[in-house]
């Protein structure tokens, strides 16, 4: 379990403190910069809520989310509760994510995003702006979905008699 700290959590979270440190230093937060234009841009945006921004100028409720969050993962963690390859990468990267997020409210008041897609459909016209942590969380979430949904389930033998 350590080598997936260390291997997966510190990496994922050293890169999303490092985008955010250059998205910070080389984009205005009025210019956004197009990589794919129409479909994909960098951008600097200071997000005080959740996902979709949801829960606006809440700063402090989610650094202490966050805090508890990742006690709880730590206890977790701790007493082997994700077994299985699959769910301790899920909760690795969970940590990077809450980390990395968790880092921006501290040291900034808001969490920077910079990935900025426009799939030109409803409801992604354009994509809300997300950053590495943020995948890190959502990629947990899918994984421990999909592991609940597809893990085969153990059951006691039936002792009901005939």
């Amino acid at each position: 379990m350590r080598r997936l700290l260390l291997g997966v959590t510190l990496p994922l979270y050293l890169l999303d403190q490092v985008t955010k440190a250059l998205v910070l230093r080389f984009i205005n937060p009025d210019e956004p910069r197009p990589v794919i234009p129409g479909f994909f841009d960098l951008v600097q945006w200071h997000n005080t809520g959740a996902a979709f921004s949801m829960l606006t100028n809440n700063n402090v409720f989610f650094i202490a989310l966050s805090s508890v969050a990742l006690i709880a993962l730590a206890i977790f963690w701790r007493r082997g509760a994700f077994r299985g390859a699959w769910v301790a990468f899920g909760a690795a990267l969970l940590a990077a994510g809450i980390l990395g997020n968790l880092t921006d409210r501290l040291l900034h008041g808001f969490v920077v995003d910079f990935l900025l897609f426009d799939l030109h459909v409803p409801f992604a016209h354009p994509w809300p702006a997300f950053n590495v942590a943020d995948s890190c969380i959502c990629i947990a979430a899918v994984i421990f979905v999909a592991t609940s949904l597809f893990e085969k389930k153990t059951s006691a033998p039936d002792t009901a008699q005939p």
